[in-house]
């Protein structure tokens, strides 16, 4: 079911310009994707809803917006070079490649299932007296799946600790984890390759030299530390926020935009005093998360997942989950970075990176807390949170289907639609005179096509929160019929109203002060 949603997602992504496959008259390019008219609009407003969020509604975080390339020593310095590797296993029948440790992951995962079926059945069972920790302290069938989650995540946790990639494979043979497209569990050795993409910098190819395009947005922010401290007079604790591009060769690329060879990274690193790091990673988890429900999407869509292995960088680690079509999948990690990358920068540059702390009389490094989202996949789930196939009841016994996008209204790519009941009799002047009234402060569109109705489900289809009907009497008495996309209910407002009411219910300030 939830398979069958998650296509129908993608094939109305195309139909109505949100989403397309790269290069397509050419047979597509795997794994990368174009964003249309629409789909153009809706990541602008996330983006646009992230760094306000950030660098508006924070006087000590400022952005910045650095270059894709970058000298080649700085992916030497943050280890990108030598270790910046996925662990891949490829299934000798159907010859097809997949991460060893997702593998893995996705089978721990079933056990977790197999769990929240039970605890699903007894509550439905027992109703309001379901006491749901002690039914998991005392339940055998779900004790036992706790048993196996409890095995292979320590197996897993120890292999990765040790790079133990022949343990990896082992786990994998052990579990009797089948290839999802053959079903065979005929496997290869597990084997490491680095994701990065490299090109010349030069005229001529022989003096050309190797770089690399970023896998990350966030050492464009390290090697920018201390212009952006000294010329901005930023005191600890601070924060530099950044948009932009990344690159990984991903060779398991699936799951329509959630992993992409080409993708966009919303980051902000936060430098800290040595010492307070733990504080203020629980600060972040908190206020990440806060920013995701301000969405308004159901909190126990989301959930955090302490990683199993931390980051050669790091000493704490969270990832914020979402409940995706396809499972419960990484949306934004939080990390304690630790001085790591600035102490690495420093070693490779010979330059100091430090800190004068007036209140201690000292320079230290800091230390730094990263939040880090992408920008496709929380596209992603807000496309997938919003789609709806709803069955209307048209009386009489007849029923009809519609198609909505219940996007937040402050992130929808159309505001509002004006609509001419007919095309004639001045209806299409006076909806114009609206138009051009309300798009100077909202994306509108002009729709004259077709019955009503059928323009209704078009912006429905396309996630307008408001459709505003001009019809003969508005001529007469000035009024005109605002349509709500989330209830269908109509209410005639007077011409003079309609910016207030509009803005009221699609400001981006609506977000904002949720924070």
């Amino acid at each position: 079911m939830a398979d069958d949603t998650f296509k129908k997602i993608i094939a109305h992504s195309k139909e109505y310009g949100f989403i397309f496959q790269s290069s397509e008259i050419y047979d597509g390019l795997s794994a990368v994707y174009d964003y249309g008219q629409l789909g153009a609009e809706l990541k602008n407003n996330i983006k646009r809803y992230w760094w306000e969020a950030m660098v508006k509604l924070n006087e000590n975080i400022v952005g910045i917006d650095s270059a894709i390339f970058m000298h080649p020593t700085v992916w030497k310095a943050s280890g990108h070079v030598d270790a910046f590797n996925d662990p891949l296993i490829d299934n000798k029948d159907s010859k097809k490649r997949y991460r060893a440790d997702v593998l893995i992951e996705e089978q721990r995962e079933k056990f977790q299932q197999k769990i929240e079926k039970e605890v699903k059945k007894a509550a439905k069972r027992f109703g309001d007296s379901f006491d749901r920790a002690e039914f998991e302290r005392t339940n055998q069938r779900v004790l036992a799946n706790q048993e196996k989650i409890n095995i292979i995540t320590n197996r897993f946790q120890t292999a990765l600790e040790n790079n133990d990639l022949d343990e990896l494979r082992q786990i994998i043979i052990d579990y009797e984890i089948a290839c999802p497209v053959s079903g065979s569990r005929n496997w290869t050795e597990v084997r490491q390759f680095n994701l990065m993409f490299d090109t010349k910098l030069g005229s001529v190819s022989g003096d050309a030299s190797t770089i690399y395009l970023r896998p990350e947005t966030a050492q464009g922010i390290f090697v920018n530390y201390l212009n952006v401290q000294k010329t901005g007079r930023m005191r600890l604790p601070f924060g530099i926020a950044q948009i932009g591009k990344a690159f990984r060769n991903e060779i398991v690329a699936r799951q329509f935009i959630f992993r992409m060879r080409e993708f966009e990274q919303m980051e902000m690193q936060f430098f800290v005093k040595p010492g307070e790091e733990m504080q203020w990673f629980e600060t972040w988890k908190e206020k990440r998360l806060k920013w995701h429900l301000a969405l308004g999407f159901s909190a126990d869509k989301y959930r955090f997942h302490d990683h199993d292995k931390l980051a050669h960088y790091a000493n704490a680690a969270a990832d914020i989950e979402f409940e995706f079509p396809f499972g419960f999948k990484e949306l934004e990690g939080i990390h304690s970075r630790t001085d790591f990358d600035l102490n690495q920068h420093q070693e490779y540059s010979k330059k100091k990176l430090q800190y004068f702390d007036n209140e201690e009389g000292k320079n230290y490094v800091p230390y730094v807390v990263e939040t880090s989202v992408g920008l496709d996949r929380t596209f992603l789930m807000i496309l997938a949170n919003s789609f709806e196939e709803e069955v209307i009841d048209k009386g009489d016994g007849k029923t009809d289907t519609r198609t909505v996008l219940k996007i937040p209204a402050a992130l929808a790519p159309v505001k509002v639609a004006i609509l001419p009941l007919v095309k004639k009799d001045g209806l299409p002047e006076k909806a114009r005179e609206i138009l051009n009234t309300l798009k100077f402060d909202n994306n509108c569109q002009y729709d004259e096509k077709d019955s009503i109705g059928k323009r209704y489900r078009r912006q429905d289809a396309i996630g307008t929160p408001f459709c505003i009907t001009v019809d003969h009497d508005s001529l007469i008495d000035n009024m005109v019929t605002i349509r709500h996309r989330d209830t269908m209910k109509q209410q005639r407002v007077n011409i003079a109203d309609i910016e207030k009411i509009i803005d009221e219910k699609v400001n981006m300030k609506n977000l904002l002060k949720q924070l």
